[in-house]
């Protein structure tokens, strides 16, 4: 088993003697998990496909997309933890603050949430072409409403919370680190709730549907896409909302909530241009 070098908030590795291994220090890390849940998360994205066509063509049952979606959901969520345990928690006791390792994580983070920015510049692009020339709203059901104000309220606020969350740990203030870290992951709950609830209005009772044309597809792709990462969001906060009532953070090991907080800010980011483009640019004409 290839030897890790953590990228958390902690240290070098250390020998049998409690010391620092030189070897090991300069070494980066390897894992066989990352393969792992980039493989689930291809059969997640695969199985969406699938089910959306099987749905729209009748070419292959739906259960079989939904049934590879949910064994890819499954897959990938097995390679983070496992991810997470061999590069973060394994011995978590015998390793000292990493200013070095915290930095290399920040910028891995940042280097991520750019190419993860490509993922939703395609989809924007899509609608884009759609948007372009004549426009009607016909057809379309009551995208702008309280529901979506509120879920932008509970997603917006659950960014502030978070910043001032990490400002307490920093400050030391653990306590109210943790409080506001439950609000945080409260809201990101609530939120997913509120699109999901969004999503049975507009197909049960709007009959509005991902295969209602370009518009539909461009609209349930984005924010499907945007809902998973929230998902995801939700995930990571939980672990480090656990984390932290075991006490493993401080004002120098919070290299994992630093990690987090900028992708939950980035996954705030994105809904904001979604509700610009999708939901208020949908109903204006121009």
């Amino acid at each position: 088993m290839p030897s890790t070098a953590t990228a958390d908030e902690s240290g070098p590795p250390t020998d049998e003697h409690g010391g620092s291994s030189d070897h090991d220090d300069h070494e980066a890390h390897r894992s066989r998990w990352p393969l792992v849940s980039a493989g689930g998360a291809g059969a997640l994205y695969v199985g969406v496909a699938l089910a959306v066509l099987g749905s729209a063509a009748g070419v292959i049952p739906p259960l079989v997309g939904v049934s590879l979606a949910v064994v890819g959901a499954l897959v990938a969520a097995a390679g983070l933890f496992g991810w997470l345990e061999e590069a973060y928690l394994r011995g978590y006791e015998r390793r000292a603050p990493d200013g070095r390792a915290r930095r290399l994580s920040v910028t891995t983070m940042l280097i991520f949430l750019g190419t993860d920015l490509s993922t939703f510049a395609a989809g924007f692009l899509y609608y884009a072409s759609v948007r372009v020339g004549a426009w009607s709203t016909e057809g379309l059901p009551p995208l702008l409403g309280s529901l979506v104000v509120i879920n932008t309220i509970l997603l917006l606020s659950s960014s502030v919370t978070f910043h001032v969350a990490h400002e307490a740990l920093v400050e030391g203030n653990r306590r109210r680190f943790e409080r506001l870290l439950g609000v945080t992951l409260v809201l990101g709950v609530v939120f997913l709730a509120g699109q999901a609830y969004e999503y049975y209005e507009f197909v049960v009772h709007e009959g509005f549907t991902v295969t209602d044309g370009v518009f539909a597809s461009a609209f349930f792709g984005l924010t499907g896409l945007h809902g998973l990462h929230v998902a995801l969001g939700v995930v990571l906060i939980s672990i480090v909302f656990a984390r932290a009532r075991g006490g493993q953070y401080g004002p120098e090991r919070d290299t994992s909530v630093e990690t987090v907080a900028l992708y939950w800010h980035f996954v705030d980011a994105v809904w904001l241009v979604l509700v610009g483009v999708l939901y208020v640019g949908a109903v204006v004409t121009f």
